[in-house]
């Protein structure tokens, strides 16, 4: 089986542009970039010399902090309800989420007319729930275990008839979160690499569909903490592998693959690099530092799998994926 034919068994494609439902995934993930640029911000791409020479390559930083509800988040989020019907759009959406999917769906369905059904953790963070409320979410709150989750959801689907969107595993939010990579290799079309943080996987799935249809040969690599390196093992297992526990202080890493972006992951991502807590935060710090902007523990992630094996990328033209920029700032990991 080909690269092509392992993508095309995953789902029936969208149609393309032309409307001929040609198997063309690059015409979709095209499509699918120029129906969200009216709803997300073409994030800036930033450079630091002092962190060049401290990583011994060039790092273009593609900081998706600086997107609208301060993450990646949103392009998913946005892609998956454009691609809905009418009809499924007056019914609304639900999702599960305690973190920047939950306030992405909620703002992406505010723009678009939608209503928003939010299930979260009932000891979720206050200040998590004030963001989907701002956006206009309706939260609904249920006891913090994965099953009361999905029970409430699937709930509500049936209620409302409303259509679930997840935060990771589903094609059109893979789809849209491409379109970073696809921006960052816009501006620099002459990267060896791009690295990006590994949690449920629709990041560096949607990164990896990018560079393989829009870049030169360019590699995806992984960052992973090693308290939660479920996709560390499933790239090696060849399966999805599951967390017992997720001690780590990435929040938004704490998630597992999927069964419709790990065989993309499988195919495209060339490896995962697994960092420990303290490189985690000595990243984060360094990017609050020396860049002045700010960042989430998940962000840092991809910067300390780079800075940790210093050699694997020595000279060459390093992207980096800072996934949000969503942290309380009054709980810092450094002082």
């Amino acid at each position: 089986m080909t690269l092509e034919e392992k993508i095309k068994s995953l789902k029936t494609p969208l149609k393309s542009p032309q409307g001929d439902n040609p198997y063309d995934l690059k015409q979709t993930l095209i499509q699918n970039h120029n129906q969200i640029k009216p709803f997300i911000h073409n994030t800036p791409v930033l450079t630091s010399q002092l962190l060049n020479e401290k990583a011994g390559c060039n790092l273009f930083f593609k900081c998706e902090n600086f997107q609208k509800m301060g993450a990646f988040k949103m392009r998913g989020a946005a892609n998956a309800i454009l691609s809905l019907s009418e009809e499924e759009r007056q019914r609304g959406v639900v999702t599960h989420s305690s973190g920047n999917f939950a306030q992405a769906v909620s703002l992406a369905a505010q723009k678009l007319g939608v209503r928003a059904y939010i299930v979260i953790p009932e000891n979720a963070p206050q200040v998590k729930k004030d963001g989907v409320r701002t956006y206009d979410g309706e939260i609904i709150e249920c006891e913090s275990t994965p099953q009361a989750r999905e029970a409430t959801a699937n709930s509500i689907k049936e209620e409302k008839g409303a259509t679930f969107l997840h935060p990771s595993n589903q094609d059109e939010v893979i789809y849209g979160n491409s379109t970073a990579a696809m921006e960052l290799l816009e501006k620099q079309p002459n990267l060896d690499v791009i690295v990006t943080p590994v949690g449920g996987g629709g990041l560096i799935a949607g990164t990896a569909l990018a560079a393989h249809y829009f870049s030169n040969n360019c590699k995806v690599i992984g960052g992973e903490p090693k308290n939660a390196d479920d996709a560390f093992r499933s790239k090696q297992s060849g399966k999805i592998e599951y967390n017992s526990t997720v001690n780590t202080i990435a929040d938004g890493l704490r998630t597992h693959l999927g069964d419709r972006n790990f065989p993309i992951i499988q195919t495209y991502v060339d490896k995962i690099i697994r960092v420990e807590e303290v490189e985690i935060i000595e990243a984060m710090q360094l990017i609050w530092e020396r860049m002045k902007i700010i960042v989430e523990p998940s962000s840092a992630v991809a910067l300390a799998a780079v800075l940790k094996h210093k050699e694997e990328f020595a000279t060459k033209n390093v992207g980096i994926i800072l996934s949000g920029g969503n942290v309380d700032v009054k709980n810092l990991p450094f002082g």
